[in-house]
């Protein structure tokens, strides 16, 4: 109970304070990483490709099941996190690796604040897990991250995070896992830019503040600056929920009458924004994107009320997390990359049936083109 207590408090500590995880110089983009650290670079190149391969079984299984504490958010329309797991699972069962998956929910009804999200995190830890798999996108998650990397019980590895924590050099977590947030965003920016709008004015709408926000919404605005005549002239931070971007960007259309996009950092924001640009009745005139490129992007697509997106080789994410864990279980930790990247293809509504279906069939190669 007492480990339970300076565990909250040290949370609340952190809710409190001005730090964050996501400020330009506390953490190293993929590539300036590799340039601090060269010795990762065969690594990753490397294991990479392991991940694209078919899997190669575990020659020694491990005698007793591998326990794996998985902790993820409920209520987020993108199946990402739900593919993520089901590849992982597909992949551990092709490496004949003996596991048991405990599933842990953030962002419930029931605990969707920090404290409560916080107890939840601490029950998978005391769940006596081999390996901990959880996200980083809110600025005071790092305290939680940091008492899980020094305790050294349990491997943790961090998913949907390419961007390595520069206060953890000398300790980093097992691994990082994921599609680097700001590629991808450079990647749609590119796109917009392609386009050559009429309108320059754009809108942006934010993931809630921290990590996921900097990364996506920040570093979008940053490049569209350096590299457009594109004009940033409203943004808004959103709860991450649907209905919240749509009464954001229904505020932003009223306010802002020539926009020629508005910019949203995920999925459950893009189909917010996608809501509130059809009630204006303004398809096709204000632009808008999708983010990851999951099934209800791609349907979205499909209907025209979304305009483009960076869609996620999904599946490789999860059979990196496979991959990794049958490297440390063979005794070659040393060959598992800090950060595993995967790959990104920009798809937009005119991409063509046979195109996206060959891109599904890519991405969730484990997890089915029809999952839910």
């Amino acid at each position: 109970m007492h480990y339970l207590t300076s565990f909250i408090t040290l949370i609340a500590l952190a809710a409190s304070s001005q730090f964050s995880v996501a400020n330009e110089r506390d953490f190293w983009l993929v590539d300036e990483f590799l340039e601090q650290h060269p010795e990762q670079q065969n690594i990753s190149l490397t294991f990479a490709e392991l991940v694209r391969l078919p899997a190669t079984p575990l020659n020694t299984p491990p005698l007793k099941p591998v326990k794996i504490a998985v902790v993820y958010p409920a209520n987020q329309i993108s199946d990402y996190w739900r593919r993520s797991i089901s590849s992982f699972e597909s992949r551990l069962k092709e490496l004949d690796i003996p596991y048991e998956i405990h599933p842990f929910l953030t962002q419930t009804p029931k605990n969707d604040s920090l404290r409560e999200q916080a107890k939840e995190i601490l029950t998978a830890v005391n769940s006596g897990a081999d390996y901990l798999i959880l996200t980083l996108y809110k600025k005071q998650h790092q305290s939680i991250i940091e008492r899980l990397i020094s305790n050294q019980k349990t491997k943790v590895i961090l998913q949907n995070i390419t961007s390595p924590i520069k206060a953890w050099d000398n300790q980093q977590p097992f691994m990082y896992v994921g599609f680097d947030h700001v590629k991808g965003s450079q990647l749609l920016a590119d796109w917009y830019m392609d386009q050559d709008l009429e309108n320059k004015d754009f809108g942006l709408m934010h993931y809630p503040k921290g990590y996921i926000s900097k990364v996506r919404g920040d570093s979008f605005a940053q490049y569209t600056k350096s590299n457009s005549n594109y004009n940033l002239v409203s943004s808004y931070y959103t709860d991450s929920t649907r209905q919240n971007a749509s009464d954001n960007a229904n505020n932003m259309l009223i306010d802002n009458s020539n926009l020629g996009f508005i910019y949203a950092s995920s999925t459950d924001i893009a189909l917010g924004v996608s809501d509130a640009i059809s009630e204006h009745k303004l398809q096709n005139k204000v632009l808008v994107n999708g983010w990851g490129g999951g099934s209800a992007e791609l349907e979205a697509l499909s209907q025209g009320k979304l305009d483009v997106t960076v869609m996620r080789m999904n599946d490789d994410n999860g059979v990196a997390m496979a991959e990794a864990i049958k490297l440390d279980l063979s005794g070659q930790t040393t060959q598992v990359p800090v950060i595993y990247s995967g790959d990104f293809v920009v798809v937009t509504k005119d991409s063509s049936p046979e195109k996206v279906l060959s891109l599904k069939k890519q991405a969730f190669r484990y997890s089915g083109i029809s999952h839910q």
